[in-house]
């Protein structure tokens, strides 16, 4: 019998696999901070004989190097990939036995990478599983557009072929567990659904249904803006991650967090938007824990900038520094935990704005007011309909760009509320008049807003 156990990392939308049998096993894509892989592990019961890479990732930070150093497993990556460390360089159709029954094969797979390599777990030489990275997804495919813009294209080809090569050698009822497409930019669009199989992906996936020419040409149509931050990911793991250090940070008290802000650097607060709006240290962004935290704080922030951290409790602290690891942000300069008053020096006061829905932007503009309405959504969100005579700067662009909003009160919104908060906070930093809209886009149309495209 073998098994498959899911480690699932909903900030970065990304998942790592442990899959073996009775004594041994195989991590595939394993996070940074390896110690879950490890606790994993035990609750088997299992010895870690091998890790395996996909792929060099853009979106997160592998743990794989450390992961092998410590457990002594075999670490494969694919032979193609342009590495500075040990590894056992695998290519298509090389297999290694991970326990009694059970095998790893390598299925080359190139498309979201030239030499992306997909495995299928088979017992007693029948496929059970099929890892497959960023190659095949839930509904889509990881996208082609992220090696060299001149290789997009023919990625893009190569994704099409590979998918057909998987569902050609794997039976229906094959689990298809990609790494990609739960919320990461490094799929190629939003994927539908939790699990799926050969089977149903042969049905309903556009790289098994449509030629081609037709997929190419829907598949690079839809390709979306890229995190500033996978430009130092991939090199970082190229070269080999250093082990992460998990230690918790120096405790800032209010005069070393104004002296760091004083210096420029960053400090994020952790608290939901509700709390940040309400109360917080003039000058500090907010980015929620709770949200897609490592995504947006790593896409914004001028890589290298230190990090301060703010949050009610040290298991926020903790819990976001172990997510910001994974995306190369390594150990917060300090860290401040509590009551918020306790952050600023004596004799200064909290900042603040207000928070609002569309019916009270609709009933603004009703009355004349003049206001600058901002939206912070991506380029292919705002084309699906915007609010007639707003002001559009994608929340990923606004840090550099905050010198383009016209005069005046800023209501700024996103799809949902947590986008606009950050926008809001950044904004509010730099000294502007602003009105953070929390509610959901489609509650703009029901308040009156009149919608356009375009």
């Amino acid at each position: 019998m073998f098994f498959v156990d899911t480690l699932e990392f909903e900030g970065l939308g990304n998942r790592s696999y442990l899959a073996g049998g009775s004594a041994a096993a195989v991590v595939i894509d394993p996070p940074r901070d390896i110690d879950q892989v490890i606790a994993a592990a035990a609750r088997r019961g299992v010895r870690i004989a091998y890790v395996a890479e996909t792929h060099l990732h853009n979106d997160y930070v592998t743990g794989g190097p450390e992961l092998a150093r410590v457990t002594g497993a075999r670490y494969l990556v694919p032979a193609g990939a342009h590495v500075s460390f040990a590894r056992t360089p695998v290519a298509d159709g090389d297999t290694v036995p991970v326990d009694e029954g059970l095998a790893l094969r390598a299925i080359a797979t190139p498309g979201h990478t030239p030499h992306h390599t997909s495995y299928a777990l088979t017992e007693d030489g029948r496929g059970v599983a099929a890892f497959t990275g960023g190659s095949l997804l839930i509904g889509t495919v990881g996208r082609p557009d992220l090696v060299e813009p001149r290789l997009t294209e023919q990625l893009a080809r190569a994704q099409h072929a590979s998918a057909h090569r998987l569902a050609a050698e794997l039976d229906d009822e094959v689990p298809v567990l990609p790494t990609h497409g739960f919320g990461s930019f490094c799929s190629s669009s939003q994927a539908e659904g939790e699990t799926t199989t050969i089977g149903a992906e042969r049905t309903t996936n556009d790289a098994l249904t449509l030629d081609v020419d037709t997929f190419v040409t829907r598949l690079l149509a839809g390709l979306d803006d890229v995190p500033a931050y996978y430009a130092h990911t991939g090199p970082v793991n190229a070269a080999g991650p250093a082990p992460v250090d998990l230690t918790p940070p120096r405790r800032a008290d209010a005069e070393e967090i104004a002296a760091r802000l004083a210096a420029g650097e960053w400090v994020v607060d952790l608290r939901s938007r509700v709390a940040f709006a309400e109360g917080h240290v003039a000058g500090s962004f907010n980015f929620e824990g709770e949200g897609k935290l490592a995504t947006y704080l790593a896409w914004l922030i001028p890589w290298g900038k230190p990090v301060t951290l703010l949050a009610d409790t040290s298991e926020q602290v903790t819990a976001a520094q172990r997510e910001l690891t994974r995306v190369g942000i390594d150990h917060p300069a300090a860290a401040a935990t509590g009551d918020p008053a306790g952050w600023v020096r004596g004799g200064e006061r909290l900042a603040s704005y207000p928070r609002a829905r569309f019916a009270d932007l609709a009933g603004v503009r009703r009355r004349g007011d003049k206001v600058v309405v901002l939206d912070v959504r991506r380029d292919s969100e705002r084309a699906g309909g915007h609010i007639e005579g707003s002001v559009h700067i994608p929340v990923h662009e606004l840090h550099g760009r905050i010198g383009e909003v016209p005069d005046g009160t800023v209501w700024v919104h996103c799809a949902g509320g947590m986008r606009a908060a950050i926008a809001a906070s950044l904004l509010d930093a730099a000294g502007r008049d602003v009105v953070a809209v929390d509610d959901g886009l489609d509650a703009a149309a029901d308040a009156g807003l009149a919608l356009t495209s375009g």
